[in-house]
């Protein structure tokens, strides 16, 4: 029998019972699989950077606001020297996600089948994944939170158009809002397009619910104090915005947005879904209730798209497309066509999920031209980044070594020797990359510097004589973005460093 549509007024139950079992099955599945993986080469650059940020903690930091660094650090205390029990963060997030994606498809009137079709779809996610999955980083926790934010709305909305509507859900987003806003500042933009959307097509009466303003002024009030933070410092993040668009320019720009927006979402799977639940989010009478959401959708996409943003940046609304998707899919395609294509559909979907985790051997790699699209070469040598920095500050002679700073060229490199070495009897490390440099200056009473990295022509103008003392190597002749980087000996600062230190920051991932 077909479903009871969610706008049937009826007092009698108008969603299916969560298929509790099924969905738990696939989200202790995709928890395993990144539990497999999560050790297998080591920590991210990006990690070790929020780590170390977290030792910084400050109300706000140069490329984001300050929840995924105090969750680093959090993290780091609990398990020091495990990068399994560090990523037990974003293992759990995404097995919640999991979850929560199958609530949203229940939430669209889908019974078992369509939850299932979800919560797969969700776990074949290259993005959802291996994306977010995998790794500490500020993308994990945004998809995560924009993921329940959406289902919190969802939930709302086909409480009121049963006539009972409930404004706690609403009063739930927003505070699940103000904790997005902690990790990035994009869930505004979703925000905006809601209201605009929800003015025109409805429900109008969404902005006229007290607790939803209660909600935003918790969360612009949590916000302030980070905000306060930029503006304090010049409003770096506007500046990091432009460093993003120039990647993404490098990446192919807003010509392959959409098609990798889609390969985000999940080969064969996850693309189809993505697209025709923004589609049928937009044209189905049983789906009426939430257009505002499809075309709100729409515009969260063209919006990224116009400002260059990265193209995984809408993956905060792929659930609630798979949901749509799968709903309207298990509606309107017989039984055996969905029983004879789906199996081999989901394989191909989870085989090009796992692929993007590190399954590739490390003597894969040995050789290989650097890739900066590769990510998976950032987790490679950072030890021995460390190790080399304090083999080659303790060859220094013993007067040398008293009056010498540690400057690196990249956030990532400053963050390795901070964490790899700890016991070796370092000066404080410094670098004047992204949010690090705002960590502070070297020391004044540093009469020569040991610089990571750049080249010798860079820094001739700030010191009288740079040598080359050493160079680092991961031991895996892997080629990644420190292999091979110079170790320099730099003498007779032309400057104190409350002068030269300006000069040294920069929002580029290489100096």
């Amino acid at each position: 029998m077909p479903s009871r549509e969610i706008t049937d007024p009826s007092p009698e139950r108008t969603v299916s019972r969560f298929a509790l079992g099924p969905v738990l099955t696939v989200a202790g599945a995709a928890m395993a699989v990144l539990l497999a993986f999560a050790g297998r080469y080591g920590y991210h650059g990006d990690e070790l950077y929020f780590i170390s940020a977290g030792k910084h903690l400050d109300w706000g930091y140069a490329d984001q606001p300050p929840l995924v660094p105090l969750l680093a650090r959090a993290m780091d205390l609990l398990f020091p020297d495990s990068v399994v029990g560090f990523r037990l963060l974003p293992i759990l997030l995404t097995g919640a996600g999991i979850v929560v994606a199958a609530l949203t498809a229940r939430e669209l009137g889908g019974g078992r089948l369509p939850q299932l079709m979800t919560a797969g779809a969700y776990a074949c996610s290259p993005f959802l994944l291996a994306g977010a999955g995998h790794i500490v980083a500020t993308h994990t926790v945004d998809a995560f939170l924009w993921t329940v934010t959406v289902w919190l709305l969802v939930h709302w909305v086909r409480l009121r158009d049963e006539g009972a509507p409930d404004d706690r859900w609403l009063l739930g987003a927003c505070l699940v809002t103000a904790l997005a806003l902690q990790t990035k500042f994009l869930i505004p933009i979703f925000w905006v397009l809601v209201a605009i959307t929800a003015l025109i097509l409805g429900p109008r009466d969404l902005l006229r619910r007290p607790l939803l303003w209660v909600g935003a002024a918790i969360a612009v009030v949590t916000t302030t104090p980070t905000l306060i933070w930029q503006a304090a410092h010049g409003w770096p993040q506007l500046e990091m915005n432009e460093t993003v668009a120039q990647e993404v320019a490098f990446a192919g720009g807003r010509s392959t947005f959409l098609s990798m927006a889609l390969h985000q979402a999940g080969v064969v799977v996850g693309a189809v879904l993505f697209a025709f639940g923004t589609w049928w989010l937009l044209r189905s009478d049983r789906l009426r209730p939430y257009r505002f959401l499809g075309w709100t959708v729409l515009g969260v996409t063209a919006v990224f798209w116009i400002n260059a943003g990265r193209p995984y940046y809408v993956g905060g609304l792929f659930a609630l497309c798979f949901a749509a998707g799968a709903v309207e899919m298990c509606r309107g395609l017989p039984r055996r066509w969905l029983r004879w294509g789906l199996v081999p559909a989901y394989a191909v979907s989870a085989a090009v999920a796992i692929s993007g985790l590190p399954i590739t051997p490390v003597s894969e790699y040995t050789g290989e031209p650097y890739s900066p699209m590769n990510m998976a070469l950032e987790e490679f040598g950072w030890p021995q980044v460390a190790e080399d920095v304090a083999n080659a500050y303790w060859a220094l002679p013993p007067e040398r070594r008293a009056n010498v700073s540690i400057v690196t060229d990249s956030y990532w490199q400053a963050a390795a020797v901070e964490k790899f070495a700890a016991d070796r009897g370092l000066p404080p490390v410094h670098s004047g990359s992204r949010g690090a440099w705002y960590f502070g200056a070297p020391s004044e009473e540093a009469t020569s510097t040991l610089f990571v990295g750049a080249d010798r022509q860079r820094l001739l103008p700030y010191f009288a004589e740079v040598r080359q003392v050493a160079s680092l190597d991961n031991e895996h002749r892997i080629n990644n973005s420190s292999q091979g980087a110079p170790v320099w000996l730099c003498t007779g600062r032309v400057a104190p460093w409350a002068q030269l230190w300006p000069e040294f920051r920069h929002m580029t991932f290489r100096w």
